[in-house]
């Protein structure tokens, strides 16, 4: 599943079609696409892993789920689930979720959330996690409603980064360690959209898919963790469980 850069790169290279009328629409997804047609589009955001094409009353989410990608005038050998033409390009969406949400996009979605964004709110993230105590961090970092963007590679570094063990309780954190970890969420996610762009993000991985601890050498342990089940990737010797 795409992380919250990866959309964002996909969000500048679509930035040449925002102020464009779509003049051609198609694809196989029930959502009503012939509202798009003759619309200008006012702009493209994100929010975490959403894809937003912003009209003056509606907006119209993307979400590549698992499988899901964009192409930005390319296109794939299946069919489209949506297709979206201008005068100038177009944009392809594949195997991913499209709905039509009604309203401006500011009044649909929390910026505060997003960790790339402008409007991003540490102090709401941590208030946040205050709420929830008993929730292991790394199921926290996974919650789109305080950390929007962040992806399973990122949790894994953010917690290796701070050396805290994925499994530990968020009310447990030391109050120092809670800041780090909202702290680092972004950071990562800036450093994770500069490598990205730069082609060379996986060299960049300390622990993710790793077999072995770069500080101290220990072998790597890799298992599903939290409520999420989601594969947790750290060193039991250098992250504490708090």
């Amino acid at each position: 599943m795409p992380e919250g850069p990866s959309l964002r790169i996909l969000r500048e290279s679509a930035v040449s079609f925002k102020g464009r009328k779509i003049i051609a629409v198609s694809g196989n997804t029930k959502t009503d696409k012939d509202r798009l047609l003759n619309q200008k589009v006012i702009d493209f955001r994100t929010w975490g892993k959403h894809f937003l094409i912003c009209f003056r009353d509606f907006t119209v989410k993307i979400h590549l789920m698992m499988f899901g990608s964009i192409l930005v005038n390319e296109k794939k050998p299946i069919a489209e689930r949506l297709h979206i033409a201008f005068d100038n390009g177009e944009i392809n969406f594949y195997n991913c979720s499209v709905r039509i949400l009604e309203g401006w996009v500011d009044t649909l979605y929390d910026f505060s959330s997003d960790v790339l964004s402008e409007s991003w709110s540490p102090q709401k993230a941590h208030e946040k996690l205050l709420h929830i105590p008993d929730e292991m961090v790394c199921d926290a970092l996974l919650e789109q409603d305080i950390f929007s963007g962040v992806g399973n590679i990122i949790k894994n570094e953010v917690l290796y980064r701070i050396k805290v063990h994925p499994e530990s309780l968020a009310g447990k954190l030391p109050e120092g360690k809670m800041d780090e970890m909202v702290a680092e969420a972004r950071n990562y996610s800036f450093d994770f959209l500069r490598w990205k762009k730069q082609y060379e993000l996986k060299k960049h991985w300390l622990v993710y898919r790793k077999s072995h601890c770069p500080q101290c050498g220990q072998k790597i342990t890799r298992r599903y963790t939290g409520k999420k089940n989601r594969v947790s990737y750290f060193c039991a010797n250098c992250q504490v469980l708090y």
